[in-house]
């Protein structure tokens, strides 16, 4: 069994948190960089793989590979900072990965496409990425984005205006602070913004969540809520809305992040669910 460990995750822990995976499995362990692996090649080996890191090191895996045999085994162990993947599942140690990186969504960001493991934040999450590669860049101490939220919501993160199309049906926000379209519950290091979302959900379908109308002071004092999906009881300034194609256009262009990774200047995106994407919708989706 071969490990793929990212040396880099966990603040530089990633080695010593691979080396935990003896835990769980008395099989013989090799592990190795995944830095500079060719995924496609490692798939062509008969060794069972490990991939060992954070969220961004399964969506790094999935965008590069392609479709996978379903007869190949891909197994993962956590080893990351967020985790929101684990998070979602509810599972630990050395988890089968195939059913969950198989029919995943897609999305559409700058033309380019990106298989999405676990959502698209899009707003001031997607501000919080990009000040935090910033600050990333700069220094090696951790990234408080809580501190990054606060300040971005008071004083630098100025809301957008956005229309959104959910199945061929049209909706128009004004002052949005979140506009994520999600495959799991959890992203950004453990905020539920769609607790009610499935990821292996029967038809396949993907949840768009937009936070939007409040003023700075009422959004500050209810983000925390977020955090254990409280805050979806707040129907005047959440809402929810399940589909199989998804696309949100803002009316300036915004930071984006999507698993993790920062896109700025966006001023929209599509996503669309397996089911979609293969022409495939349930016949009563219109109605969905």
């Amino acid at each position: 069994m071969v490990v793929y460990y990212n040396p880099l995750a966990a603040n530089g822990k990633g080695l010593e948190n691979a080396e935990k995976i003896k835990e769980y499995t008395d099989a013989e362990l090799k592990f190795k960089d995944i830095r500079g692996i060719d995924f496609k090649e490692i798939l062509k080996s008969e060794e069972k793989i490990v991939l060992c890191g954070g969220d961004g090191t399964i969506s790094s895996f999935v965008n590069s590979v392609g479709e996978i045999p379903d007869e190949r085994e891909i197994y993962y162990f956590p080893a990351g900072t967020g985790n929101d993947f684990t998070r979602d599942i509810e599972k630990d140690g050395l988890i089968l990965l195939n059913p969950y990186i198989k029919d995943l969504p897609t999305a559409e960001i700058k033309g380019r496409t990106y298989k999405v493991l676990n959502g698209i934040g899009y707003g001031i999450d997607g501000y919080c990425c990009e000040q935090g590669d910033k600050q990333r860049a700069k220094s090696d101490k951790p990234v408080n984005y809580t501190a990054i939220a606060i300040k971005g919501v008071l004083i630098n993160f100025k809301p957008a205006n956005a229309v959104v199309t959910v199945d061929g049906k049209k909706y128009e926000y004004k002052k949005v602070w979140l506009a994520p379209t999600m495959n799991g519950r959890y992203y950004g290091g453990g905020m539920c913004v769609t607790p009610n979302q499935d990821r292996l959900n029967k038809d396949r379908k993907i949840t768009f969540a937009v936070w939007h109308g409040a003023g700075k002071l009422k959004t500050l004092m209810r983000f925390s809520s977020i955090f254990k999906g409280e805050h979806i009881k707040y129907k005047e300034m959440f809402e929810m809305i399940e589909g199989y194609d998804v696309e949100v256009r803002f009316d300036r262009p915004t930071p984006l992040q999507v698993d993790g990774e920062t896109i700025s200047n966006v001023e929209s995106y599509t996503m669309k669910s397996a089911a979609a994407a293969a022409n495939k919708k349930p016949a009563d989706s219109k109605n969905a």
